[in-house]
């Protein structure tokens, strides 16, 4: 953990890395699925999303071993409710989103359903079963996950376009540096975050909705927002839905073999991820775009639910 005299010094190395890096990581992406035939979505539904949530795994894991449960869980759901609300509303006021409705569609459900299992973890917690028996019924659901995306990727493949010779691999090890440049400077910020939430005395749950939370998702930040500038609608979208099912279905799935996670106290939270996931329906189906008024309201519903929770500290 970072000292808190050196917290603001480690956090500038952390922002110029996730700028950097993520212009990197959007290029490599954007020109790899021209190369393969398949859709920059695709990609940002998995490799991209995969990539960018590796904080998130790296921290709810580490605390899951170290016997800290609010942390595993609490980054987890407020990592997604960050993503949510707090990056999409952002990349829709940078350039509003045009939903591609296809692939959009299917993950959207997906991300519904693996919402709606979370609350398995209560549920058997309520009930005596152990916990490690939702994680691998999550294990077997992200298998199920990855094999229908898979398929769907090599059912819409588009004819391949032509860039010149011996760059594919180049543009694939941009993805591959772009994601290590998105974590190391991700993991900087969120060390800086911790040690000065901890100085200023914030209890574990809420420095993990909040500070952790947020932490782990500028990876994700900083690639969405960058694609919706970059007019790479495709991009900023999958990258979320694809990190959020990424969040529960594998992340969650792995910290719950080695210790329970105290979901019961965490159903407030589950509830509100709930209704955000529910709300973006509309969103993204009426006009088939997310506007920059609709970024405007989830960015206010965000700073209300940050509100909530430093109010009850």
């Amino acid at each position: 953990m970072i000292s808190v005299e050196l917290a603001i010094p480690a956090a500038i190395p952390g922002i110029v890395f996730l700028y950097k890096f993520s212009d990197l990581l959007i290029d490599g992406t954007a020109k790899t699925a021209m190369k393969l035939g398949v859709s920059s979505l695709v990609i940002s539904l998995t490799v991209v999303a995969y990539g960018t949530s590796t904080p998130e795994l790296a921290i709810s894991v580490t605390a899951s071993v170290q016997s800290h449960p609010d942390i595993s869980l609490g980054n987890i759901l407020g990592s997604n409710i960050a993503n949510l609300l707090l990056i999409l509303g952002i990349s829709a006021l940078i350039r509003p989103l045009k939903v591609e409705r296809g692939i959009i569609r299917r993950g959207l459900v997906i991300m519904i359903l693996a919402t709606l299992v979370l609350f398995l973890f209560p549920l058997f917690e309520l009930t005596g079963v152990p916990s490690f028996i939702a994680g691998i019924i999550f294990l077997i659901s992200f298998t199920l996950y990855l094999l229908y995306f898979t398929k769907s990727a090599l059912n819409q493949r588009k004819p391949i376009v032509t860039i010149q010779a011996g760059k594919t691999h180049k543009y694939i090890w941009f993805i591959i540096g772009g994601i290590l440049g998105v974590i190391v400077g991700a993991l900087l910020l969120v060390d800086s975050s911790v040690s000065l939430a901890r100085f200023l005395g914030i209890p574990e749950m809420i420095i993990a909705l909040t500070m952790v939370a947020v932490g782990t998702s500028l990876p994700e930040l900083v690639v969405s927002s960058l694609a919706a500038y970059r007019k790479e609608a495709d991009i900023a979208l999958g990258n979320i839905i694809g990190s959020n099912i990424f969040n529960i279905l594998l992340i969650l799935s792995i910290a719950s073999l080695f210790i329970p996670l105290h979901a019961t106290a965490s159903l407030p939270h589950m509830f509100f991820l709930r209704a955000i996931i529910l709300l973006m329906i509309p969103l993204m189906y009426l006009g088939g775009k997310l506007s920059r008024w609709n970024g405007i309201f989830m960015l206010l519903l965000y700073g209300g639910y940050l509100g909530y929770l430093f109010i009850g500290v």
